[in-house]
């Protein structure tokens, strides 16, 4: 069914007419998406773009305050003006909350800190439950759930690195206690400096713009993202050595994750490695080679859902799963 969002001379149905159903949203530092799954099977979507900061705003609570009117703006019209009918609603975000749902640290929109967003939302849908997690845990849920396969590591690859474990079906560490912060696991301690303020993240060491700087080091001038995706299809060493140094990185942590949870399936997906579909093979390639005797590692494949995979993880979350 194709997107829609409501028009505001759109007639609006009856509390009793309302259509029931489960929302996710995924928030990032750029845009947001919605997708409500309705109870007659029907799916709505929508997005939108962030504005960018406005002088102080961009560290001051007027910029979040402008965000969540923004939100809760496109939240309605693609409900038809009723969120409060929603039976659950699940919120996939890359910044750090506490216990109590209050954003704590979001380096991509400062003004965040210190934001109820559990209340800010239950005082939108009502009685509906609001649920948040991390966005890449939960684009590991989706990705196994479409997998089928309870057991999984799921590696992000894009901006930055995320992702997350499934065992059992569920996320590790688990919704409400603390993200699986895979791109902060420590690949070469004599690694590039990542923004969390160590060195030889994962994260620092092959993220995509980590691998576009590799790339201009090593061809000695300015190098975008599509020249260097051109670049590695047609074969050119300096490209090809980059991104190949980016997977040694990344099978490095699956390998490290394998030997402590041996999930059964690696997938990576993220904006960067869909549209450089060589770096999953070199991943793999790479991990086969750290196998130890007796103990195959698991395969590495690409992601299932794209981008989508946070967005159809809140969802996932609206529903009530993992529990």
């Amino acid at each position: 069914m194709p997107p829609h969002t409501a028009r505001a001379d759109e007639p609006r149905l009856t509390s009793r007419e309302a259509t029931i159903g489960h929302l996710g949203i995924d928030v990032g530092g750029t845009k947001v998406a919605l997708r409500l799954e309705h109870d007659d099977l029907g799916i709505s979507e929508s997005s939108f773009r962030w504005p960018e900061p406005d002088g102080t705003d961009a560290m001051t609570s007027g910029g979040a305050t402008r965000d969540l009117d923004l939100l809760a703006r496109h939240i309605r019209e693609l409900c038809a003006g009723r969120p409060e009918r929603l039976t659950g609603v699940g919120v996939a975000m890359p910044a750090t909350l506490d216990a109590t749902g209050t954003v704590t640290t979001w380096p991509g929109r400062p003004s965040w800190a210190g934001v109820d967003l559990r209340g800010a939302l239950s005082a939108l849908f009502g009685h509906a439950e609001v649920r948040c997690a991390d966005d890449g845990d939960l684009a590991a849920l989706a990705e196994a759930h479409e997998a089928r396969c309870p057991d999984l590591l799921y590696l992000g690859v894009g901006t930055g690195i995320g992702g997350g474990i499934v065992l059992n079906g569920k996320p590790v560490p688990g919704v409400g206690r603390g993200s699986c912060e895979v791109g902060h696991l420590v690949v070469d301690r004599d690694g590039p400096l990542c923004d969390c303020g160590r060195r030889g993240c994962v994260q620092a060491a092959a993220s995509g713009p980590a691998t576009l700087r590799r790339a201009v080091r090593r061809r000695g001038e300015e190098v975008t993202f599509t020249a260097l995706r051109q670049a590695v299809r047609g074969g050119k060493p300096w490209a090809v050595a980059s991104l190949r140094e980016s997977g040694r990185a990344l099978a490095a942590a699956v390998t490290g994750v394998y030997e402590l949870l041996h999930p059964s399936l690696v997938l990576i997906g993220g904006g960067f490695a869909a549209a450089i579909p060589q770096l999953v093979a070199m991943v793999a390639e790479r991990t086969a080679e750290l196998g130890r005797p007796g103990h195959p590692p698991p395969p590495v494949r690409p992601a299932r859902l794209g981008g989508l995979s946070s967005l159809h993880g809140a969802v996932l979350l609206a529903r009530g799963l993992p529990d």
